[in-house]
């Protein structure tokens, strides 16, 4: 079916008696290599608006910004205005400024058209009234993404050029090295390097863990750039740095003795074995973020940060899996002193206290429902009433957009003032429809009643996934259904708190049948559970652990 205009004029050939022109004009992202500065394309644009017959410049939009996003404020002013029906061509120097994206070009033509509008391009041959027009300019968007896909390839290609030959690609040198601005090699500062060595030495000879490292690093004083303390982490990066060997690597490039080595290769080869060994290997990391179920659910009672899943490996090549302060993690007990949990309790003790909980008190949880939704149906009016005033704004600000491009096209005000004035009023009317959608969202989408059986599979589907789901099922269980796991240091409990979610059965049904592998073993789930948003307030039960 074709698609109808709102506007008769936008199929109108444009030898009109008088077209109102809007300009759009946009920096190019490689300017300084590109004539086409916001300057130079409005200048042109005037020339070429003059030219034509019948035609008269009524606004100009512009920004400074990539044409690979649509988040612009100059571009939705201007489609804003075409909206308004307040201009009959948007005329731009090329295509490439408006968009480099053709999906986003499609997108905006649509718009254009749909609100009578024709696009032109002052330096490219078209005309989007007609269906020859919008075929060019749609393959002259496709060659204008291409374009910006080439930059993009050109520039890795020139950094991997770089690296290959032993130059330094990305970011500030590592500590111990500054760039030479001639040569675009690494070279060492002698201030810095006893640090690496020292951090190296501190690893491999005297064998202390990364965290020990750290510790030792900031006593004595052998900061980072800036004053800043090490951890485990940056002990971490730095250990696994090939550039202390002399490497340069970017990518899959690997260019060895590009720059003076800090450390020697057998030290650093070392370092990788004892990483690996100890599970700290960023490459061979400890455990998949599966493994603990209550991470991010946990805050330090002490310091307030969170607990975060960790593991030590013993004497015996056993594997300990704790909860651990991300302070003391990161910085050691002399920072926070709160205890590790042990997760394989915690997680155990949690998962039957929440089974248990939607079993046996479904009468509580009722109840708990049963008061939200009247407190949610009483909430109604008040949305209802502020929908009404947001109708209201709305209806305003575009009758004053009007008023001002009446005044505007009357030549009561000037242009500058017009921008300004429009500029402002678009912000307003951008954050008004915000606020529309999400009364809207919130009035359409208010929960139903829940019954007895719903609640009865629930707790069905609970117990299910804890007695014989898979350990990524586990994790969305707690991730749907647990807020907070409540830590009490000096009496050694935790309290789980649980958000009572009668419509969760329908998202834990997602992860019912995970896939199989040929032989029948299941597969660990990848998909995520989309969370609700809970109906009713904290409830909390506490097991001792």
């Amino acid at each position: 079916m074709p698609r109808k205009s709102r506007r008769a004029k936008a199929t109108l050939p444009l030898a009109a008696t008088h077209l109102r022109i809007a300009i759009y004009t946009r920096r190019s992202t490689d300017e300084e290599n590109q004539p086409f500065t916001i300057e130079a394309q409005d200048t042109k644009l005037d020339a070429y608006t003059t030219s034509q017959d019948g035609w008269s410049i009524i606004a100009k939009f512009s920004d400074d910004a990539s044409g690979a996003s649509l988040d612009r404020p100059g571009l939705q002013r201007a489609l804003a205005a075409a909206r308004a029906g307040k201009f009959d061509v948007l005329l731009v120097y090329r295509v490439d400024r408006f968009s480099r994206r053709i999906s986003d070009l499609v997108m905006l033509l649509d718009e254009l058209d749909q609100a009578g509008v024709v696009f032109r391009s002052a330096t490219e041959p078209f005309d989007t009234s007609t269906a020859a027009g919008r075929m060019l300019v749609q393959m002259l968007g496709v060659f204008a993404e291409f374009e910006r896909e080439m930059i993009i390839d050109r520039v890795i290609n020139g950094m991997e050029r770089k690296a290959a030959k032993g130059e330094w690609t990305v970011g500030v040198a590592p500590i111990g090295y500054a760039v030479n601005p001639a040569t675009k090699h690494l070279q060492i500062i002698g201030d810095e390097a006893p640090t690496i060595e020292t951090l190296f030495d501190l690893y491999t000879v005297r064998r202390k863990g990364s965290r020990g490292v750290a510790a030792e690093l900031n006593q004595r004083g052998l900061l980072r750039r800036g004053g800043r303390r090490w951890s485990y982490k940056t002990v971490i990066d730095a250990l696994t740095n090939p550039a202390y060997i002399g490497s340069v690597a970017f990518r899959d490039i690997l260019a060895e003795d590009a720059h003076p080595p800090i450390t020697d290769r057998a030290t650093f080869a070392l370092a990788q074995e004892i990483l690996t060994e100890r599970g700290e290997h960023p490459a061979k990391s400890a455990g998949a973020a599966t493994d603990y179920h209550l991470t991010g659910k946990i805050r330090c009672p002490r310091c307030g940060q969170a607990y975060l899943g960790t593991s030590a490996t013993g004497k015996l090549k056993k594997r300990y899996r704790y909860y651990t302060c991300f302070t003391r993690n990161r910085y050691g007990t002399a920072h926070c002193n709160a205890p590790r949990i042990q997760a394989d309790v915690l997680d155990q003790t949690v998962l039957q206290t929440l089974g248990s909980f939607y079993r046996d008190r479904t009468d509580l949880i009722m109840q708990a429902v049963t008061a939200a939704h009247d407190r949610h149906r009483a909430g109604n009016a008040a949305l209802e009433a502020e929908l009404r005033t947001v109708k209201a704004q709305l209806t305003q600000k575009e009758t004053v957009i009007d008023r001002y491009f009446t005044d505007y096209e009357d030549g009561k005000i000037d242009r500058s003032l017009l921008e300004t004035r429009i500029a402002k009023l678009s912000d307003d009317l951008t954050q008004l429809r915000r606020r529309h959608d999400r009364l809207q969202i919130r009035l359409d989408n208010l929960p139903e009643p829940v019954t007895t059986d719903q609640l009865d599979t629930l707790g069905t589907d609970i117990t299910r996934i804890i007695t014989h789901g898979t350990d990524p099922e586990r994790k969305q269980l707690c991730e749907l259904l647990i807020e907070e796991i409540k830590i009490n240091t000096e009496a050694v409990t935790a309290t789980p708190v649980f958000r009572v979610n009668p419509g969760a059965t329908e998202a834990l049904n997602a992860t019912s049948a995970p896939p199989r592998n040929l032989d029948g073993a299941q597969k660990p789930s990848s998909r995520g559970v989309r969370e609700r948003r809970p109906l009713v307030g904290r409830l909390g039960l506490e097991p001792r652990t």
